[in-house]
């Protein structure tokens, strides 16, 4: 009897983007929009195994790669930085011959190239709280003390 038929075809179904569930399961991912969503699953498609401080992926390649326009993608990665899922490694510049180069990224999850251990600080992020005001209800006693320097009528 031959071999399985089922088997034949899951070799070399692809690569895919794995999200662990701890990952998802924090305060930092639960509260984050769509949009630094989607750009960390790019992101995170360019991760190869190895290359990890070393993901490159400009404001302009997200923009087509998610259709949105380029100057939306700053706030999503300055989003993703401060709640602690991205660390630029590397900012973007120009090169020696005048052609602008991309920045490099780290993700935060995994370990980086030089086998450091992975610092995993979106795990300790918390919201910034809003100071809470007191409800309290506007008093007029501004009027009342006018009201008794006003002279009488009469």
């Amino acid at each position: 009897m031959a071999g399985k038929p089922y088997k034949v075809h899951k070799r070399g179904a692809g690569r895919h983007v794995q999200l662990p569930e701890w990952l998802q399961a924090s305060e930092a991912w639960a509260t984050l929009k769509p949009g630094p969503r989607a750009l960390y699953v790019e992101l995170k498609r360019r991760f190869n195994g190895s290359n990890n401080g070393r993901i490159i992926l400009s404001h302009r390649d997200a923009a087509k790669l998610l259709n949105v326009h380029r100057n939306t993608l700053g706030a999503w990665f300055k989003e993703l930085e401060s709640r602690g899922f991205l660390r630029m490694t590397q900012g973007h510049h120009l090169g020696p011959s005048g052609i602008g180069l991309a920045a490099h990224w780290a993700l935060e999850e995994l370990p980086t190239e030089s086998m450091q251990a992975a610092p995993k600080s979106f795990m300790s992020w918390t919201p910034i709280q809003k100071p809470r005001t007191e409800n309290r209800t506007p008093c007029h006693n501004h009027c009342d003390t006018r009201a008794d320097l006003r002279v009488p009528d009469g």
